[in-house]
């Protein structure tokens, strides 16, 4: 059995729809940030898929992007483990609500 490209966008989508769900559903910061890398790299997988399907031209464009968007991951881990140590260091929980309180 071959992997189409139905296959890979659907893997795709479930991967997306559980990064959104962790990013959405949980009031802990380090699960939020791990749901925003799982969207990240749904898109990834798309992107890739498409590539793989129309080759030429598009192939490259389709293999160019995710690059862009693992640098883009790269600054949001970096960023975004910087402010879970703050709030960590401050209040001693991970709890998203914490953020509105640091202005206290």
């Amino acid at each position: 059995m071959e992997i189409s490209i139905v296959h890979l966008q659907l893997l795709a989508a479930v991967l997306f729809a559980l990064g959104l769900a962790a990013a959405l559903g949980r009031r802990n910061l380090f699960f939020v940030l791990m749901g925003v890398e799982l969207m990240l790299n749904a898109a990834n997988l798309s992107f890739l898929a498409w590539s793989r399907t129309f080759p030429g031209r598009s192939a490259l464009d389709g293999q160019v992007a995710p690059l862009f968007v693992i640098a883009v991951a790269a600054a949001e881990a970096c960023v975004g483990l910087a402010m879970l140590m703050s709030v960590f260091r401050n209040r001693e929980s991970l709890d998203t609500d914490d953020f509105s309180r640091m202005k206290e």
